[in-house]
């Protein structure tokens, strides 16, 4: 198995900026920081040099000319009245859990997990259509953030349409599945199911800090 390249983190906005050799030293510092801005390199030197300068500038050296405005225009839409979902798995499958959150301040809305035998991709499933269920609970127009397409499309076709089998240790999984599903048939909503732009927004509120 190749060993794994090392990578450095520059940190532009976060509890204290910098630049960082590990992941776990970058994550302490952005982690439940709102609107952090931080970026992976290769080497040392180039993160070093990209701390020279803002994460703007950083963006549009590294895309084109129009990496500057797109990350600005991307910025604007960022509606913080809404809610964001995601989830984490550890393994794939492996022992999952999914969450919902306010995406200003990043309250917990609703937590479920961990399930065992489970992929991130069923999370990512479950996490929406329990955000679509709590806001027309609520009777909230608010939107809906993920970073998923996967699991997006999936909601689209009111289907999970996972390749994973049911066993004893996941039954329960298996049976939320099926009344996700059977809510998606039976319920109409006006939820807006946006895609998070991580690129310019950075991590999703709801993210669980794994990397």
């Amino acid at each position: 198995m190749p060993k794994k390249k090392k990578k450095f983190y520059t940190v532009w906005k976060g509890h204290k900026k910098g630049v960082y050799g590990s992941w776990d030293e970058c994550k302490a510092q952005i982690i439940n920081y709102r609107g952090a801005e931080y970026k992976s390199f290769s080497t040392k030197k180039s993160a070093e040099e990209a701390f020279k300068i803002t994460y703007i500038e950083c963006v549009s050296k590294l895309n084109n000319s129009s990496a500057l405005n797109s990350y600005e225009k991307s910025l604007s839409q960022l509606d913080y009245f809404s809610i964001s979902v995601d989830a984490s798995s550890s393994g794939n499958p492996g022992t999952m859990e999914y969450r919902g959150v306010d995406t200003k301040t990043k309250t917990v809305l609703f937590h479920k997990g961990p399930f065992s035998k489970a992929t991130n991709n069923i999370g990512e499933f479950l996490a929406i259509v329990h955000g679509l269920a709590y806001l027309k609970k609520i009777r909230s127009n608010r939107k809906l953030y993920t970073d998923s397409e996967t699991a997006i499309s999936w909601v689209k076709k009111k289907k999970c349409n996972t390749k994973l089998v049911c066993l004893k240790e996941n039954g329960v999984l298996f049976d939320l599945i099926k009344r996700a599903e059977l809510w998606l048939k039976e319920n109409s909503f006006n939820t807006r199911i946006v895609k998070w732009e991580t690129k310019a927004w950075g991590e999703i509120p709801a993210d669980f800090g794994r990397k």
